[in-house]
């Protein structure tokens, strides 16, 4: 697989040049196709070295939460512009591999995610008495009735609209012949200006009000 042939979302990622992470530069040779003259024992003792060096990765992130400093951290989650998308990308990438990975585990991925928020959010209070509710839930997009929710479209009734029904209705928009993603990318922007004056006056309108009822 040449530099050409990788997904734009990956571009970054497979980037040839990029120094080693978990995986060493012949590590994603390997896995994206680009180097192919591997005996099968070769490719035997590659995947052994692979999953060794990201089952030792996810061991050091106990080290890393305990011990690296604040200001190391936050260094490493503050990318240049210019790779923020992809850096955006690795980390939901990165929660999509531990879901997956961890299906079947001992410990269910959803009480492993609570835990480790709530470790967070005691670090950030300096206390353990910091303690918040976690919910964590997959719940598969089904049906939906498309007569309603072009009703509640025509309606402006936005508010009215469920999450899946704006995930299920924008996926069959896109499955559509007549839809074309460019086209209406340059729709949506040439009204950016108009939806974001709107939304503007209305906080105004909103806060003027909230002044008159509280005087």
């Amino acid at each position: 697989m040449s530099q050409d042939d990788v997904p734009e979302s990956l571009r970054a990622a497979a980037d040839a040049d990029r120094p080693r992470g978990i995986l060493t530069p012949s590590d994603r040779d390997f896995l994206l196709g680009r180097k192919t003259d591997y005996t099968d024992h070769s490719k035997k003792q590659k995947r052994n070295r692979i999953r060794r060096r990201v089952r030792n990765a996810v061991l050091d992130f106990s080290i890393l939460f305990e011990y690296m400093e604040e200001r190391d951290r936050n260094t490493v989650f503050d990318p240049d512009d210019d790779e923020r998308d992809a850096y955006t990308q690795g980390i939901t990438d990165m929660l999509a591999f531990l879901h997956l990975g961890t299906m079947g585990y001992h410990t269910p991925f959803k009480d492993m995610l609570s835990e480790g928020v709530g470790k967070a959010e005691q670090r950030l209070a300096g206390s353990n008495y910091r303690m918040v509710n976690v919910e964590f839930n997959v719940d598969p997009v089904g049906q939906i009735d498309v007569d309603e929710v072009v009703a509640k479209l025509e309606n402006e009734e936005f508010a009215q609209l469920t999450d899946e029904e704006l995930r299920a209705f924008v996926r069959l928009l896109t499955m559509s012949d007549e839809f074309s993603p460019e086209a209406s990318r340059e729709e949506i922007k040439d009204r950016v200006d108009e939806y974001t004056e709107r939304v503007t006056e209305s906080e105004a309108t909103r806060d003027r009000k909230l002044e008159e009822l509280t005087n």
